[in-house]
Parts: C-alpha cells; structure tokens; sequence
C-alpha cells in the first residue's frame, strides 16, 4: 500500500492537488479527521489488492491541535511497518493568500467572530507547524497556476516508486524570491550575464545564441561543476536515508538565462543516473 497524506494552507491548492491524484486512479478522501487516520489504514491493510493499494488522504487545520501532533510519529510508524507512506505539504504566500480568497469570495475555514481572514491563515500556520517540520515534500504555489500545480504532482508523486528519489532542479530569479521547499539553493548571479548582450536579452537559457554564450564562459563550466561535484557526494545521502523527494534550486537575477541554462544541464547529468529527474523553470515567463 502507498499512502499520502495531503495537507497545507487553505487556498494553496490541496483540493487541485487531490483532484489530480484522483485523476490519476488513487482513491482520495478530502479532510479527514487526524484522529481518525489509523482507523482508515487499518480498514484498507485488511483488503487485499483492493482500490485502497493508492491512497490520498487530505489533512487541514480543521481538526484537534492533539490529532495534528500525532501525525508524524503515525507516519514513521506506518513505515517502519512497511506502509509507503509521506507527507506532502503545500503552502503559498500570505499575500498570495489573501488575493485568492478575495477572488474566490470564499470563507477561510478557520473564520470566526474575532479572528479575520489574516489571522486565521496565522492560526493554521501554527497548528499544521508539526506537519509542516516532518513533510517529505513541500511546495510552494505562490506562483503556480492551478496547471502547473496539477504538473507538478504527475511528475513527482504519481511515478515515484518506493525507495525512489524524485529530484527536481527548478530555475529562479531572485528578483522574484527564492523557491520555498528547496533543499539546496545555488547563486549563479556571478556569472556572467547574456541580458546584457542586447541580441540576446529577450532570449532564455534554451536558446542556442544563449547555451553558446554561456558555455564559452569559463566560470560557467566551473560552477556546473562545483554543484555536479557536490550534489554526487549528497544525493547517495538522501537515498541511504530513504528520503522521498530533492529539490535543488538555482537562481540568477531574473531567472531566465543562467539558471535556466544551469538548471537543464544538471536535470540531464543527474537523469543518466537516477529516475524520477525533472526540470522547473518558475521564473521562466516571469520577466
């Protein structure tokens, strides 16, 4: 049996999240008590090869703080059982937040006489805080559409298999903020720019004119191979730990040439190697 559990801030995309798991033939149920967890997995171990061999279960803050804690230690006892079971956490931007509600005129679940729409999102930060600190995967929608979201899980959850790393190498621009979730995050700002060669700013880090510039630059090639360096040495880590998922951002200034660049050449070096590789470019139509 493989299980995930779905959870994370209201309005950051645990519903799409779901759906699309759902799509993709796992049985999925939206927030269902903590408490009642071990009751469900209890329920679908006693039926062999049933519809429950693929679950997804949601998780939010309506429930008692008591419960949420319980979370992680029932997940490392799931495992040590034998059940594939992880954590995914999603999350967004306060702000990010705020503007979807305001858009949706939907009602945050934890609003009540006294606490508004802001404090409410505080109050579910503080009690998801035990699942936030022991999740396998997080990710930030701050600035994913509802399809890049529903990508993203297809390409990360659905074919992992267990014992397999799923490694993501996304590119950024650090005038848009770093990506959150990431677990190693690379500065390529001092490299050599192609903005500023006029016939190559409206270009991107895939474009021929660029990949010639950029792999002319001698500094270039050396920090590829600083981080290859490093990331062969890590990642071994991350597998004899049984760790689920790695994220490995780089970022330049606007998050269109050098990372972009740095970014597909590692997800290519690395997917000779392992399985489950895969590129992101979050400020690629970002400019």
């Amino acid at each position: 049996m493989r299980l995930v559990i779905v959870s994370g801030l209201s309005g950051s995309g645990k519903s799409v999240a779901l759906n699309m798991l759902e799509d993709l033939g796992w049985f999925c149920t939206d927030n269902i008590p903590a408490g009642l967890l071990n009751a469900f997995i209890s329920h679908a171990v006693q039926r062999p090869k049933s519809v429950y061999d693929k679950s997804a279960l949601g998780l939010d803050a309506r429930n008692d703080p008591g419960d949420v804690a319980t979370v992680p230690e029932l997940v490392r006892s799931l495992r040590k059982s034998g059940i594939a079971c992880e954590t995914i956490y999603l999350y967004a931007d306060e702000n990010v937040l705020l503007k979807r509600y305001g858009e949706t005129r939907r009602r945050h679940p934890l609003v009540r006489a006294g606490l508004d729409l802001k404090g409410a999102i505080a109050e579910e930060l503080r009690l998801l805080e035990p699942i936030t600190y022991t999740a396998d995967l997080v990710i930030d929608t701050s600035t994913m559409s509802v399809h890049q979201l529903r990508d993203m899980i297809r390409a990360r959850i659905e074919p992992r298999s267990q014992g397999q790393l799923s490694i993501m190498f996304e590119s950024f621009g650090f005038k848009h903020g770093i990506p959150g979730g990431a677990d190693f995050v690379f500065d390529a700002r001092t490299l050599p720019n192609p903005y500023w060669v006029p016939a190559l700013q409206a270009l991107n880090g895939r474009d021929a004119p660029v990949v010639e510039f950029l792999e002319a630059e001698v500094e270039v090639g050396r920090l590829l191979e600083d981080i290859t360096s490093f990331l062969e040495r890590r990642i071994p880590l991350y597998l004899k730990h049984n760790r689920a998922y790695l994220t490995v951002a780089i970022g330049c200034t606007g998050g269109q040439h050098r990372s972009v660049y740095l970014t597909d050449r590692l997800a290519a070096h690395f997917g000779s190697t392992y399985p489950g590789v895969i590129a992101r470019h979050a400020s690629l139509n970002n400019a």
